[in-house]
């Protein structure tokens, strides 16, 4: 999921008419110090990080001048709240609060329904609150083909006890929150404290919206760099990967860095899951065996042999690995040929010269572990493959003994690179990359094997060599799905004339960084 801060989701609700205080977002205690002149009142500073219980650890602050409010924000800048940074913080007119509620909306799994949440009491979490005093929290499910107009707010909120004149300003607000909330795909939001000031108007005073990671496409105005929900901020690496996940539907790529900076003498491998419950097996099993992980990856769901390839080459982004090991359930539904393509190129490219251990169990299995064990055998570092019968923590002790039986160095990061593609080469476009066919050399085949290693069919042969059997915009949407069996084939057993060029913005650069920083140790 995708969390907005506390500063964008107020911006959100202000579209919507719902009214909040008067502020603006800082970066310094200068600014912090201007933001307090130009509001002219008592302020509240407000640390912008994705954490709860901000005050307890000095995120809320007070100021009744400019001078207090830069003073402030210089404690504030730098401070640590569970694991994030303060880099903004939220300057805004103090109101003097006569009540406090809470309203929130969540995606109940269990009902299938958007639920909305009122209590009226607010300031603290729900949770508690329903435990200590659930005669004063009310829920209501939501008929989406309706919405979730005013009545029906009103009857939410006075089943906690709230009458009078309040309760058609609170169900005006809730009703409004709900359209925004849906015009935004969020899985959750909440107003917490939603309070009526002693002048009598209704503010969102705290607001939080977590936006769901699969709608955040249309939502780019967010400018939501990562639809993850982290307990830090992205590393650079992860925006690379996500990009990845963004831009191709294809199965799942999930990329998270458990090591900020392996050292090279840590017992860190990349892994490689498949999955999420047997994704977990299969870090204990290599965690029982004295690994670290530097990070946890999944590719899932049928990815394409291109969605894997990239997975593979961000995890090789990472220096100082010990080894690549990728162990799923073992009865995965997807063609694990796949995956073994995607695997057999990045590998090919980058010449690893750490061992590797890929537990490919699933659909086409042994097809998978032929792959492997044909186009890698020549790799410098280690390769095996296997199957469903072969337990994770048989692979995990084949890790370690390869690792220690063989005593291979750290992994080190290497340029990105690519062949030089000549004018004349036969080139078109697929979903996420590009086919380049050396059709010079394409003379000099004698099988023409790469035409039947295509089992979708795009390609056939004309004068002898490899051209489009479909229209070039049929191969750019998807008739071409990337499986990377042409390439693979005219590689290793013809005349390595085919090249499928799969960009990853942005890793280039990372590694160019990499490169240096490995240098200068």
């Amino acid at each position: 999921m995708a969390r907005l801060f506390e500063y964008q989701s107020k911006e959100l609700l202000k579209q919507a008419g719902i009214p909040i205080p008067d502020g603006m977002v800082v970066s310094s205690a200068e600014e912090a110090a201007e933001a307090a002149a130009k509001l002219a009142k008592p302020v509240v500073l407000k640390a912008q990080v994705w954490a709860t219980g901000r005050a307890e650890k000095g995120g809320i602050k007070f100021a009744d001048s400019p001078e207090e409010a830069s003073a402030a924000a210089r404690e504030m800048f730098g401070l640590k709240i569970k694991n994030l940074s303060v880099e903004k913080i939220l300057v805004e007119e103090k109101i003097d609060i006569e009540s406090e509620y809470f309203a929130g909306l969540v995606i109940d799994d269990a009902e299938k329904s958007p639920v909305m949440i009122f209590s009226s009491m607010g300031g603290t979490g729900i949770e508690e609150t329903a435990g200590e005093h659930p005669d004063k929290v009310a829920r209501a499910s939501v008929d989406v083909l309706k919405g979730f107009r005013e009545f029906e707010a009103r009857d939410l909120i006075r089943r906690t006890g709230i009458s009078g004149g309040i309760l058609t300003r609170l169900s005006r607000t809730l009703a409004k929150f709900y359209i925004v909330s849906r015009k935004y795909d969020a899985r959750s939001a909440e107003m917490n404290p939603l309070v009526l000031s002693k002048q009598g108007k209704v503010y969102a005073a705290d607001c939080h919206f977590v936006v769901d990671d699969y709608a955040v496409f249309r939502h780019p105005d967010l400018g939501i760099e990562v639809a993850r929900e982290f307990d830090r901020p992205a590393t650079e690496l992860e925006k690379i990967a996500y990009l990845v996940e963004r831009n191709d539907h294809r199965g799942t790529f999930y990329f998270f860095q458990m090591l900020d900076d392996v050292d090279e003498k840590e017992n860190a491998i990349g892994f490689n899951g498949a999955g999420g419950g047997g994704s977990m097996m299969s870090m204990d099993a290599v965690l029982d065996r004295g690994f670290k992980l530097a990070n946890y990856c999944d590719t899932s769901g049928n990815p394409s042999a291109s969605k894997v390839y990239r997975a593979a080459k961000v995890i090789l982004s990472q220096p100082n690995i010990k080894g690549y090991f990728a162990s799923g359930s073992g009865v995965a539904s997807q063609e694990q040929f796949h995956s073994a393509r995607g695997l057999t190129k990045a590998f090919g490219e980058e010449k690893i010269e750490i061992p590797a251990v890929l537990r490919l169990g699933g659909n086409f299995e042994e097809k998978a572990i032929e792959i492997l064990h044909t186009y890698l055998k020549d790799i410098p570092g280690k390769i095996e493959g296997y199957g469903r019968d072969d337990a994770p923590e048989f692979c995990a002790e084949r890790m370690k003994k390869l690792i220690t039986e063989n005593h291979f160095l750290p992994h080190k990061v290497r340029p990105v690179t690519e062949p030089e593609i000549k004018e004349s080469a036969y080139s078109f476009k697929t979903v996420t990359g590009k086919i380049h066919i050396d059709h010079e050399k394409c003379g000099r085949c004698a099988t023409k094997g790469c035409v039947e290693a295509c089992s979708p069919g795009i390609l056939k042969l004309e004068n002898e060599k490899p051209v489009l059997a479909i229209s070039r915009e049929e191969a750019e949407k998807g008739k071409c799905t990337e499986c990377l069996a042409c390439e693979i084939f005219c590689t290793y057993h013809e005349q390595n004339a085919i090249f499928i060029r799969l960009p990853i913005p942005g890793l280039k650069e990372y590694r160019e960084k990499v490169i240096k920083e490995q240098e200068t140790k």
